[in-house]
């Protein structure tokens, strides 16, 4: 069985982070291997809720499962609290990574134009040197600016989709070019359309743009789902292209049945009832 280790957040409500990864890598047939990067007793966005950082516990896991051998076919990275975590990070890749293992990042640093309360100018700096060392990378449109300097509200002033897609690739490119990796920009929405969100897949001269419904709500955890079933679908042999419409699909199906339920947008979406998609 392939093993991924998920080095991100360990959320009990909001359906987010580890919550989502396990269950997606776990019903796609691969062992996820938490390392918890913080402890928190519900996602950032309710209005209150504790968290344990384990910055400093980091050190350990590693030391630890190097003493066990252990070796990953994959590594995916998503929400951490600070630039130290990538410094850890950055070990974790010296002691496992290695030619045959995929490394997914998801630059999670903010979303919808604004930063999230732990953005800084450090964090971003280590978040540029991780993305270099990764194969996948899956930003939003909010992290793809801060990645390349594009400009969020200078973006969303184009007056036609045209536009607005060719400054998204470009921007996408750029980060193909600086990387080396393929890119999946996430949660576009055009300028004026309310309708779709879609999802821009970015590798050397190749571009692939696909939309799927929007009913105008941000739920907590999609891009940690979406990333996971990247994650779940490459350790499975499938191409990224296949991967992107799986988890489109995914996606799709569990919003709806969130919106249809009134369920708040910070609680997640109730993609646990649509997991057998993914078999």
């Amino acid at each position: 069985m392939k093993k991924v280790a998920v080095i991100q957040d360990l959320s009990s409500f909001g359906k987010c982070s580890l919550t989502a990864a396990i269950p997606v890598l776990s019903v796609m047939g691969v062992q996820a291997c938490p390392l918890p990067t913080a402890i928190f007793s519900a996602q950032t966005e309710y209005p209150s809720y504790f968290c344990e950082d384990l910055t400093a516990k980091m050190p350990f896991f590693i030391e630890e499962w190097n003493k066990l051998n252990a070796n990953f076919d994959g590594i995916h990275t998503g929400f951490i609290t600070g630039k130290e975590q990538i410094t850890h990070i950055l070990l974790f890749l010296d002691t496992f990574y290695n030619k045959d293992t995929l490394l997914l990042v998801d630059p999670v640093m903010g979303d919808i134009g604004e930063a999230y309360t732990n953005f800084d100018d450090d964090l971003l700096g280590q978040m540029k040197e991780l993305i270099k060392q990764a194969d996948v990378i899956t930003p939003n449109v909010t992290e793809c600016c801060l990645l390349t300097g594009l400009s969020y509200d200078r973006l969303y002033r184009y007056g036609n989709e045209k536009d607005f897609l060719k400054a998204i690739q470009e921007a996408g490119q750029q980060l193909q070019q600086e990387t080396g990796a393929q890119i999946i920009i996430t949660g576009i929405n055009p300028p004026g359309d309310t309708q779709v969100i879609g999802n821009m897949y970015v590798s050397g001269d190749r571009t692939v743009y696909s939309s799927a419904p929007f009913n105008g709500k941000s739920y907590s955890g999609t891009g940690d789902l979406f990333a996971s079933v990247l994650m779940g679908s490459l350790m499975r042999g499938e191409d990224l292209e296949q991967a992107i419409r799986l988890a489109e699909t995914f996606l799709t199906a569990a919003i709806q049945d969130t919106d249809a339920e009134g369920t708040p947008t910070v609680a997640g979406v109730n993609f646990e009832r649509y997991l057998r998609l993914l078999l």
